[in-house]
Order: structure tokens, then sequence, then C-alpha cells
């Protein structure tokens, strides 16, 4: 029977740290050595350990590297795992910590099943992902531009006194201030040109993201998901390529979970006490299913932009739909009358909007690609 040695890597960007473990409780743990990150130098790293006829499984935890070790690996037909460094456990007295160590521990909790895998998507996916977080990466810096403008008109006695900022008319009012010092009009000139390229940097990002949508293989998906309440396409594509593969959610409650938006909890004996939501897992998606869930403290009803993107959805997705804004919108304005705070009942909405987004799942198959 061929046997198995687990192989722990501690990846850097131009090392590797390598240590192995042998298949059984009291297998041999080796300590190989560091190796230039390359890929050349991966292959003959592993066709060296291959020579005693065992079979590889690697695991190197997630990070800036990427999964190119991962997809390289598996091509030399090897088997590879990505894990997830958050939920790697650790001891409390552990005080020492070198890439030896590290890679050590990731061979032995190999063995032993201690780690938790990353979903690793394919390449495509990866793609659609980063245009994603560069449309993210835009809106940030449009709100950090916004704000030091803002900052630096507040210095100096300009305060907008509008009902709604960012408008036409909150523009024109930029467009009118004048300042005696030349270098503050620079810097008031520089601040808006600053704005207006960010904004249509985000605006483009969009637009490109859109284009490829029909040719995605998770397309239908985001489509579907367009049809919720408060899902707009930057929030529906944003969830869908941060996820990725639905299927791995055997339930709601493992997604809401994987999400961080259930409520954390140490209880003990006959004492039962739960506190804020855990905030595991990706904050992006968090923070856009959060930002959705605000628009259910309105009565349920069917605006007519939206009503025309339900009229291309499949019935099952309109139903599901309808009753998410039933269940949705009612459910703020009971637990609001309870007296609780509007911030923890959006919280509470998000993490049933997650259920809703997984029933549209089961239904919206992704495309052959």
């Amino acid at each position: 029977m061929q046997k198995i040695l687990y192989v722990g890597l501690d990846v850097h960007k131009a090392s590797i740290t390598v240590s192995t473990a042998e298949d059984g409780r009291d297998g041999l743990v080796r300590f190989i050595g560091p190796i230039p990150n390359t890929p050349a130098d991966v292959a003959k790293m592993a066709g060296r350990l291959a020579k005693e006829g065992n079979r590889l499984e690697f695991c190197y935890e997630a990070g800036g590297c990427g999964y190119g070790i991962y997809r390289h690996l598996t091509r030399l037909g090897h088997g590879c795992t990505v894990i997830a460094p958050s939920m790697i456990p650790r001891k409390p007295g552990e005080r020492v910590k070198t890439d030896r160590r590290d890679s050590q521990k990731l061979a032995l909790m190999h063995r032993s099943g201690d780690l938790t895998r990353v979903w690793v998507p394919d390449e495509v996916h990866e793609a659609m992902r980063d245009l994603v977080r560069a449309r993210m990466d835009a809106a940030l810096q449009l709100t950090r531009a916004r704000q030091q403008l803002l900052a630096f008109l507040l210095r100096h006695g300009r305060v907008y006194t509008g009902s709604e900022p960012w408008t036409r008319k909150h523009h024109r009012w930029l467009a009118m201030q004048a300042f005696e010092q030349p270098a503050h009009q620079i810097v008031h000139q520089d601040y808006t040109e600053t704005i207006l390229t960010a904004s249509n940097r985000k605006e483009e990002l969009l637009k490109q993201i859109a284009a490829l949508i029909p040719n995605w293989s998770l397309g239908p998906l985001v489509n579907a998901l367009c049809g919720l309440r408060g899902m707009q396409l930057h929030s529906a594509v944003t969830v869908v390529a941060t996820i990725g593969d639905f299927s791995r959610f055997e339930n709601p409650r493992q997604l809401m979970a994987y999400l961080g938006l259930v409520p954390s909890e140490h209880s003990s004996g006959e004492k039962t006490r739960r506190g804020r939501i855990t905030k595991t897992g990706n904050s992006e998606v968090r923070h856009v299913l959060v930002e959705a869930a605000w628009s259910y403290r309105y009565p349920a009803r069917v605006a007519l932009q939206k009503s025309e993107i339900l009229a291309k959805l499949p019935k099952t997705v309109r139903d599901i739909s309808w009753k998410a804004q039933q269940r949705l919108c009612g459910r703020y304005r009971r637990l609001t009358a309870k007296g609780k705070r509007s911030t923890v009942v959006v919280t509470a909405l998000a993490r049933e909007l997650c259920g809703f987004i997984w029933a549209i799942s089961r239904e919206v198959r992704p495309a052959v690609p």
C-alpha cells in the first residue's frame, strides 16, 4: 500500500520553507529546509520527495502569493490544500514563531486533519474576483478623496448646508468656492480633480464587469441576485465573486457562519451567553449584505426598475425575492417595535438575507463555460 507523505510549506515572496511528516501517528517529522519560490525549484523539490514512492499531500496558508503553487503542484499530479490562516489551531503558550516551526506545524496538522481548507477558484473566476476588488478599491479611493476635500473646506469655514451631498447642486456649490491664497485654490482644484478621476474609474470598472458577466459561468446567478431588494449589480457580483461555489454549503446556516453573521457564544453549564456577530470570513461581502438589508426598513413593494429585472428571471427566483421582502420588511417592523436598535435589526436581516441568497443559488446553476 502506498504511503502518504504530508508536506508543510511556509510560503514567502522569495522563499518556501519545507517540512514533511510521514504517515501514521508516530510518523517521522523532518525539516527539509528553505527553497527559492520559483516553479522550477518547487517541481524539483516535489520530484525529490516523490522518489521514495510516497504519495505527496502538500499544504500552505492562503496569502498574498495567491494560488500559483497550488495550480503548479496539482498539474504535476500531487495533492495540495490551501488552508485558512485564521482557522489554524494555536496553543496559548506558544511564544516562538519561526519558518521552520511553522512548516513543521503545518505538516503535522495536515496529517491529523486539523486544518480548514479554503475553496480555490479557477483562473477565470479569480480574474473576475480581481476585477471586482479593483472596483471596490476605486470606490474606497473615491470615498477617501471626498472626505479629504470636505475636511479641507471645513478647515476654512466652508460648510455645505444643502440637503444631500454629492448631488448636482452640491457639485455646483463646490465649483463656486474661491480662495484668496493661490495655494489654497490649487489644493481645492487638486482634490476636486481627484474625486472626478476616482468617480470615472469606478464607473468604468463597473461597465467592464457588466460586459464580462454574460460570458461568465456564474453570470446567471449574478443576474438572479439582482432581483433581491437592495442588491444592485455591483453588490451581487461582489457576493458571487467572493463566495464562488455555493454548492459547498449544505444549508444556509453554514453560509451565514462562513460570512461571520452568526452571534458569538460563550456558554457553560446552565448559562447561555450570546454576544456580537463573529465577523469571521470576508468583510467585503458582509458589508455589502448589511448595506442591502437597510432597504428592508421600508414597506414591501416592487419598484419599477426592480420589476423590469424580475420580469427576465424564472418564476422560482421571483417567488423567493418576494418572500424575502415580505419576511424581512415585517421582521424589521416587529424587532424595532420591541425596542431593538436599528443597527442590530439590520444585522439580523443581513443574516437572513444570506438564507434567501443560498436558496436562489440552489435554483440557478452555473452555466457551462
